[in-house]
């Protein structure tokens, strides 16, 4: 709980863990809006990752003789994925910061 910075102190009378969760401040709200922001961020470069990887591996197969127009082809649908993918993160992203942010 202390390593993942939350802001949340444990406490432990020898029998419970409490945590006591602080209310949420509007200035605690922009804070959490940051974190999603960073997490989102975070995947949308792993996605951007895959999507190399996947790219990277068609470029191995055209030399183990795959047709430049399917390679293409393979290119186009791993660019449709990426863009889904990326699409849904920034959706789930902008539910999430309403949520954050709705009193």
């Amino acid at each position: 709980i202390l390593a993942a910075n939350l802001g949340l102190t444990p406490m432990n009378n020898g029998e419970i863990i409490r945590i006591n969760v602080p209310m949420l401040t509007e200035d605690r709200r922009r804070d959490l809006v940051k974190r999603v922001k960073t997490e989102g961020e975070n995947a949308r470069v792993g996605v951007r990752n895959n999507r190399r990887e996947g790219n990277d591996q068609l470029k191995k197969l055209i030399k183990d003789g795959l047709s430049e127009d399917a390679e293409k082809d393979a290119e186009d649908l791993v660019q449709e994925m990426t863009d889904k993918y990326i699409r849904q993160i920034d959706e789930k992203l902008a539910a999430k910061e309403k949520d954050i942010m709705t009193i």
